[in-house]
């Protein structure tokens, strides 16, 4: 028995294999067009690669490395710049020698100080690289791609000499360091203690340079009052600066959470004023607060809490109701969040060509004292 189908019933097939057919094509239209679209991609802009890593250790001048690596799709006259990260991002190898070739097979290289990081930039003619950067470089204007790698290995810290004052752990520093534009020695044997618990640091000469004191708290302590007694400071020399802050090597987004105390002239012996209070950018207007420190023991206190730092420098040895008061100051813009920082105290040589350092010096800290 044949079946037919109801005419209209015919129409509407034939109506709807129409729409089918129409449908399938412009699907297949759609395909085509989009799979064009996906083969047809943007050319890749320049990358810089690395074919040689340094490890990853904290900086200092005595030690270098190589770095090396390749670039695709340079253009004439660009160039490498390479930054190592610690503390700071310090350009390599020297801040007057900061542009590195790359060669005609596209490879480029050069020594380095070590970090725990290093940065590769290529970069356009006319970039001037600042000597530190407070955060990584980032892409953009002369700057074309950078590339960011760790170190290779576990990190490896300076070997530092234990100290144990007022009741804190501390660690002296060992290796030299760029501070106050000079790069200083620090030794060992500039920072101890005597009989009565009192803390020495001096400045002496090793050969022809000058080997200074630092000394870091082993643990972060975080909001809350600091307090440091310390002895005369008026005989000071130009040249020689006492620094007592604190500071997060990981820090720079909030410019190494540094709050500082500080005793000296910073090389110009006509400065009225030798003692400061302050927090970073010291450049910011407002950020530093000097004043006069007359001879004598004095009481100085950092009371650190969220949008606030309140400074104060008393005489004598404690920070007793009624002490006089020297000078005080409250920082409420630009105060850090605590961090990985840590207290540190920093006796050092700056660079003055007037007044240059002429003979050993040294301070004593009484004692420290932290309440939370």
């Amino acid at each position: 028995m044949k079946l037919e189908r109801h005419p209209a019933l015919n129409s509407e097939f034939s109506m709807n294999g129409r729409r089918y057919c129409r449908t399938i094509h412009f699907a297949l239209v759609l395909v085509i067009l989009l799979g064009g679209c996906r083969s047809q991609k943007a050319p890749a802009g320049p990358t810089v690669q690395f074919t040689k890593i340094p490890p990853a250790a904290q900086g200092g001048r005595e030690r270098v490395d190589t770095i090396a690596g390749r670039v695709t799709g340079a253009r004439p006259g660009q160039q490498i710049v390479i930054y190592a990260r610690s503390g700071p991002w310090w350009v390599q190898p020297w801040p007057d020698k900061p542009f590195i070739p790359i060669q005609a097979d596209s490879t480029w290289g050069t020594s380095t100080h070590l970090g725990f990081e290093y940065a590769a930039m290529l970069i356009d003619p006319g970039y001037n690289p600042p000597p530190t950067m407070d955060v990584a470089p980032t892409q953009g204007g002369s700057v074309v791609t950078v590339s960011i790698v760790k170190g290779t290995g576990a990190p490896q810290l300076a070997p530092v000499k234990p100290l144990h004052f007022s009741g804190y752990d501390w660690e002296v520093r060992t290796i030299s360091a760029d501070r106050g534009g000079l790069n200083n020695l620090y030794g060992a044997d500039n920072a101890w203690i005597d009989a009565s618990g009192a803390l020495h640091l001096r400045i002496t000469k090793k050969g022809d340079r000058w080997s200074c004191a630092e000394l870091e708290m082993t643990r972060s302590l975080g909001y809350g009052t600091y307090i440091i007694t310390v002895r005369d400071t008026t005989h000071l020399e130009p040249a020689a600066v006492l620094s007592m802050n604190t500071f997060d090597d990981w820090g720079g987004d909030q410019h190494y959470r540094e709050l500082d105390v500080e005793f000296g002239r910073w090389g110009d012996a006509t400065s009225k004023n030798n003692a400061q209070f302050g927090i970073q950018p010291f450049y910011v207007p407002g950020n530093v607060a000097p004043f006069a420190l007359p001879k004598g023991t004095f009481t100085h206190s950092m009371h650190w809490e969220s949008g606030r730092a309140s400074f104060r420098t008393v005489r004598g040895s404690t920070m007793q109701p009624g002490a006089q008061v020297v000078s005080e100051h409250v920082f409420t813009s630009g105060v850090p969040s605590p961090g990985q920082e840590r207290f540190q105290m920093l006796f050092y040589v700056v660079a003055s060509e007037k007044y240059p350092l002429q003979n050993e010096n040294e301070v004593v800290v009484e004692k420290f004292e932290y309440l939370p």
